[in-house]
């Protein structure tokens, strides 16, 4: 393994959370170009011109996904975002522990799932021409099983003239991770999830909105007898 990809794994490690690239060079969401370059702006330019930092950071995103040492996932704005494992299990266990993470998705979202539980890992192209979905709305789709980490990137794959991002069912390519979390959240991986949301009021807001979007499962009591009336004094 690369010194590159060590000192990128670490990096990710030590902060729990962050973009590849930054948002218009601001320090806040932290990502890996600002771990890596701190004093360097950061410029998206692909011609001769261009910082060969870019393009060397392009392809340790792919290599960062494939490695599997940590969880690449389009999470934070539909952006590339990299997670430690800790963090990711924290993250997924608090979600799976307030209710069905699929039981509202839309039937599009579900269908896109259902895919990948039959073959994961595929290319994105491969899964839109399975999906017989339009682009716009197979994007859109995407985005709400980025953003409850039910999918996840594991690297690319070269099926046309640029190659696409290989995903897969999270509890599949990374079953390990997904049944702890399903256990409930551990003292340590709880730790490092406040620690990187500390570190981040804006993936701490993130993180909030995704959790409150799922509905929180009923007791056993409310699905059988339906919710019980308040009892009225006398």
């Amino acid at each position: 393994m690369s010194k590159a990809l060590e000192k990128a794994i670490a990096a990710v490690e030590r902060r729990g959370i962050l973009l590849v690239f930054p948002i218009a060079n601001r320090p806040e969401p932290r990502s890996l170009w600002s771990e890596l370059h701190p004093r360097t702006v950061m410029r998206w330019q692909w011609d001769e011109n261009g910082n060969p930092k870019v393009h060397a950071l392009w392809h340790l995103r792919e290599e960062l996904a494939r490695s599997r040492r940590v969880v690449y996932s389009k999470w934070f704005k539909n952006r590339a975002t990299l997670f430690s494992k800790p963090v990711f299990r924290a993250m997924l266990g608090e979600l799976l522990g307030r209710g069905d993470l699929v039981a509202d998705l839309g039937r599009e979202a579900r269908m896109l799932l259902d895919i990948l539980e039959d073959d994961s890992p595929q290319s994105t192209k491969a899964l839109r021409r399975a999906s017989g979905l339009p682009d716009n709305r197979f994007q859109a789709q995407l985005k709400a099983l980025w953003s409850r980490h039910l999918i996840v990137g594991v690297g690319e794959v070269d099926d046309g003239s640029f190659p696409s991002l290989a995903v897969g069912a999270t509890h599949l390519l990374f079953e390990e991770d997904w049944n702890a979390a399903s256990r409930g959240v551990s003292e340590a991986d709880r730790a490092a999830l406040s620690a990187a949301l500390e570190g981040s009021k804006a993936f701490a807001k993130e993180h909030a909105r995704v959790r409150d979007t799922i509905q929180p499962e009923a007791p056993m009591a409310d699905v059988i007898y339906g919710p019980l009336e308040p009892r009225r004094r006398r």
